[in-house]
């Protein structure tokens, strides 16, 4: 039951992919709506499956790297439902939804793994600090990708290329906008997420932090967000800096979340978790 639901998902959320990628062609907004529904309609058979997930498990689906990058595009769609409804940006789909159907892709090619869960992953704790993490990853996702917008906007002013991209795209001050509001917000998110993690170590293994590459690298991570937050706010940061420091750190945030899991072990690695 569970790949069924999971295949009906990629392939609504691919179909609309489709059809945002025609809409920032085209640029006809009936195009865009029904991308929008169709994305929404993925979104549902989406939740459905990890809810069905979460029931087989008795745990947050995230045990292995197929259900992390599932959930992952899962979150970064829901952000994205929410994000559109305060900004009304049409275009922002034309990105965002591809992005979201790329990790979805990588997650089908993988296996699935039916190992029994260990009890110790059945906490509450666990999946708080799960659900806040992603949730901030996925706000921090929208925020590099307005960032990405931003220099494709910025390079065709300064190049003086005033054509069709240039046309399609959002302002540089909408761009500016939702980069600094994904932010603000996202990094609430991973904050939380962060110490929800800590009162999980300490529930489960009986200290808050253990030096764990995992951990060492979120919180790094979060030093390279703390900053760009201080440097936006305090100094007053904008534009191409802001833009640039966006993306420098949500590679940092992407080595986080696949590469030290991957390739430095530990507690938080998945094949720790019963899977690779």
């Amino acid at each position: 039951m569970a790949p069924l639901w999971f295949n009906a998902a990629l392939c609504f959320e691919l179909l609309a992919t489709g059809g945002f990628i025609v809409f920032i062609i085209r640029q006809e907004k009936w195009i865009f709506r029904c991308s929008y529904w169709i994305l929404v309609t993925g979104f549902l058979f989406h939740t459905i499956f990890l809810a069905y997930r979460y029931y087989l498990l008795g745990a947050a689906p995230i045990l292995d790297l197929k259900s992390a990058l599932s959930f992952f595009a899962w979150s970064i769609i829901c952000v994205y439902l929410i994000i559109q409804s305060r900004f009304k940006l049409m275009v922002l789909g034309s990105f965002v939804a591809p992005f979201a159907v790329f990790l979805m892709i990588i997650s089908s090619a993988m296996p699935w793994t039916e190992e029994p869960v260990k009890p110790l992953f059945k906490s509450l704790w666990l999946t708080i600090h799960v659900g806040t993490v992603f949730i901030g990853d996925a706000l921090l996702a929208i925020a590099f990708l307005a960032a990405i917008m931003y220099l494709i906007q910025e390079y065709q002013i300064k190049q003086k290329h005033l054509g069709a991209i240039y046309s399609r795209l959002p302002s540089l001050a909408t761009l500016d906008r939702i980069n600094y509001y994904s932010i603000v917000y996202g990094f609430p998110f991973l904050t939380v997420g962060m110490i929800t993690g800590s009162i999980y170590a300490q529930y489960a293994l009986g200290s808050y932090w253990q030096w764990d590459p995992k951990e060492v690298w979120s919180l790094i991570s979060w030093l390279f967000y703390a900053a760009l937050l201080h440097q936006r706010i305090a100094v007053g940061w904008q534009g191409r800096r802001a833009a640039i420091m966006a993306i420098v750190c949500f590679s940092v945030l992407v080595f986080t979340f696949v590469g030290v899991s991957l390739l430095m072990g530990g507690y938080h690695s998945f094949s720790s978790m019963g899977a690779r």
